[in-house]
């Protein structure tokens, strides 16, 4: 059970001024309070759910370090039996372990994309390996001035040795690798142990591979840029959010002590002011300690879980609270399968009882006292008190009064709903409490959201 459902379970509170007696949300009905799968001891400050990045530069470079190892695979699969056609015209003793090496740093790069440890690393080592042997390939000649009758097997990991060194290196030394690799390729090609290409053709061959290393480099290289951005847009996106939270809690904390001081403090002051005897003596310290007590409680650690409470459940409070006031009917209307969060839940009740309590202290004899709880179409409630008493004037409304602007409107309003007034001299007081908010809230003739200017809910005016 939350701490702030077992505020209103606390002491057995007194006098008709304020206090009803009641059970909290997990003694009233059949139904159990249901969780939405978080912890109920949470604060609001370390309870801000960090949201799921859909896209970060660490995921960036693992989806391009896989795809690059999937590409080397691929192209070292295809480079096989052009190594092994060639193997005949080289040096078997160093050309081979060569080969081997190479295969080896490829199949740890490979490795490490799956791991997702020292991709880096691994993808330095296979460029390493790949321009050292590119230096090496014609000393490894059996015979330097025969024709290779193809082109080196080297050719066809040219694209994956730059892939890995856009990968591994810093830019500028990527870019560098980008263009000297290539170079050393076409510088080999026009050799006889590169095939002895013409002039034309090994340049083709050396832009074509600068090309695609540059392509490559670019693509991984804006990315990098793109998911970075992203990165530090989310990071002042969640820092910002971390200071409207706790501008919403300190809001959230001023409304209910106001709430508070409304229903528990002045009351108090009130019963004491008016003491005759000692048995009134001992009511207003009663009154006192309960005032107390609430204070301590709402300085403490609010509850912002997400516990969900069912309509029926807060029907059953309100119409526990009405009961001891011995005045009002209550009707429920199709709110059988409806729930709300707690803290909705919480504000709806608080703010019901008060207008509950201000109908028995203001209205005068009436002919009627009600009360309906009902659902809505945004699967939410509407709870409407009502009277057919005196009414009253709201531009005669004091504004040092804190009743419907503190406890009844900013209580709905900092829960997500919306508090409607209706009322006039001699034709008794409705008030409308929905959650949640409307998108366009019904303001037929006559009625006055509590937020509108000339409220006495409003803002910059009281209420009784």
């Amino acid at each position: 059970m939350s701490k702030r459902a077992a505020r209103e379970g606390d002491q057995n509170r007194q006098g008709t001024l304020v206090f009803t007696a009641t059970k909290p949300f997990t003694e009233v009905g059949d139904d159990g309070l249901q969780t939405d799968g978080f912890q109920a001891d949470g604060s609001l400050f370390d309870r801000a759910r960090q949201p799921r990045n859909p896209i970060s530069r660490a995921q960036i470079e693992i989806v391009l370090s896989r795809s690059v190892a999937a590409v080397a695979v691929i192209f070292a699969l295809q480079t096989l039996p052009v190594m092994l056609g060639q193997l005949d015209s080289r040096k078997a003793s160093a050309a081979v372990p060569i080969a081997i090496v190479l295969a080896l740093v490829i199949v740890i790069f490979v490795t490490a994309t799956l791991t997702r440890e020292g991709i880096r690393t691994a993808a330095g080592a296979v460029a390493a390996v790949y321009l050292v042997a590119l230096f090496v390939w014609p000393p490894l000649m059996i015979d330097p001035t025969a024709v290779l009758a193809s082109r080196p097997w080297l050719w066809y990991l040219c694209g994956v040795a730059t892939s890995c060194a856009a990968i591994a290196l810093p830019l500028a030394w990527a870019v560098v690798y980008t263009v000297v690799t290539p170079v050393t390729f076409g510088l080999l090609r026009v050799l006889p142990s590169g095939g002895e290409a013409e002039n034309l053709v090994a340049v083709l061959d050396t832009f074509y591979a600068m090309l695609l290393g540059g392509t490559v480099l670019i693509i991984i290289y804006v990315l990098r840029q793109a998911t970075a951005q992203v990165d530090t847009a989310q990071s002042n996106a969640l820092a910002k959010y971390a200071v409207a939270v706790r501008h919403h809690a300190t809001e959230v904390e001023r409304v209910e002590v106001d709430s508070i001081v409304h229903d528990s403090v002045l009351a108090t002051l009130l019963s004491a002011a008016g003491v005759r005897n000692a048995k009134g003596a001992e009511l207003a310290a009663a009154m006192a300690r309960s005032a107390i007590i609430r204070l301590q409680v709402a300085s403490g650690d609010r509850n912002v879980d997400d516990v969900a409470v069912s309509v029926s459940q807060l029907a059953a409070r309100i119409r526990s609270a009405a009961m001891a006031t011995g005045m009002f009917t209550v009707t429920e209307l199709c709110v059988a399968g409806l729930i709300l969060p707690e803290h909705a839940a919480e504000a709806l009740y608080s703010a019901s009882v008060q207008a509950m309590v201000n109908s028995v202290q203001h209205a005068g004899p009436t002919q009627s006292r009600a009360v309906t709880v009902s659902g809505d179409d945004q699967s939410g409630c509407i709870i409407c008190i009502s009277d057919t008493g005196r009414g009253f004037d709201v531009s005669s409304v004091a504004s040092g009064r804190l009743g419907l602007r503190v406890s009844i409107h900013d209580r709905v309003a900092t829960a997500g709903g919306v508090a409607v007034l209706r009322t006039s001299l001699g034709h008794g007081t409705t008030i409308t409490l929905t959650w949640p908010r409307p998108d366009e809230p019904n303001q037929a003739s006559g009625d006055q959201p509590a937020e509108s200017k000339g409220s006495p809910s409003g803002r910059d005016a009281g209420t009784r």
